[in-house]
C-alpha cells in the first residue's frame, strides 16, 4: 500500500516536471486491464487511492494549465471512482496548455479493439466506405489521438501494450532496476 501511495506522490513531481520543462502532453499507465484481478483487498485499497487522489487533483490550483483526461474503459471502475474523474475532466476542460492522460482499465489491445467497432459501426449505420478506412480515422477512433515522442518504462523492459497504436515511432527508454516511486 505505501508503493501506491509513494507512486501517487511521483506523479505530483512529475506534474511539476512538465511544467517546468514545458512538456504539453503527459500519459500515465494508471491501471490496465490486467489490474482489474488484482486481489479484492489491494484492488478496494487502489479505488480508494484514487477516488482521494482524484478529489485532491481537483483543489490543486497548480494545475489550472491542466487538462485532466482519462483513457481507457473507464466505465469498468466503481461508480464513485467514475464520478470524480468526470469530475476532474469537467472541470479541467477548457485548462491549457498542458495536458495529462491518465490510462484506466487501459490496454492497447483493448484500445484498437474498441477503435475497430466504432468503425465497423459506422460502416454499418451511417454512410462510411470501407474505401475510406485509413490510419488517420483509426488514429481518430482511438482513446488517445496523439502520438508519444518519448516512452519512459520502469521496472520492466517490455511496454505491456502501453500506447501500442501510438507508440510506433516513440523513441522509447526503459528503467529495468527502478521502481515508479524511485524514478527522478
Amino acid at each position: 500500500e505505501k508503493g501506491h501511495e509513494w507512486g501517487y506522490k511521483k506523479v505530483k513531481e512529475l506534474i511539476n516536471w512538465c511544467k517546468e520543462f514545458k512538456i504539453k502532453e503527459l500519459t500515465l499507465f494508471t491501471f490496465s486491464l490486467e489490474n482489474f484481478s488484482r486481489p479484492k483487498k489491494e484492488f478496494n485499497y487502489l479505488m480508494k487511492l484514487f477516488k482521494k487522489a482524484f478529489k485532491e487533483l481537483q483543489k490543486e490550483k497548480k494545475l489550472r494549465n491542466f487538462r485532466i483526461n482519462f483513457i481507457g474503459r473507464i466505465w469498468m471502475f466503481p461508480l464513485d471512482v467514475q464520478k470524480e474523474m468526470y469530475s476532474l475532466m469537467e472541470k479541467t476542460k477548457n485548462n491549457m496548455p498542458f495536458k495529462i492522460n491518465f490510462a484506466m482499465a487501459y490496454s492497447g489491445r483493448a484500445e484498437l479493439t474498441d477503435a475497430v467497432k466504432k468503425i465497423a459501426e459506422a460502416v454499418k449505420y451511417s454512410n462510411l466506405d470501407i474505401k475510406n478506412i485509413d490510419e488517420k480515422l483509426i488514429s481518430q477512433n482511438l482513446y488517445l489521438n496523439s502520438e508519444p515522442e518519448l516512452v519512459i518504462r520502469t521496472s520492466e523492459q517490455r511496454l505491456s501494450g502501453f500506447l501500442t497504436w501510438q507508440s510506433v515511432y516513440s523513441e522509447i527508454i526503459f528503467l529495468p532496476n527502478i521502481l515508479w516511486p524511485e524514478f527522478t
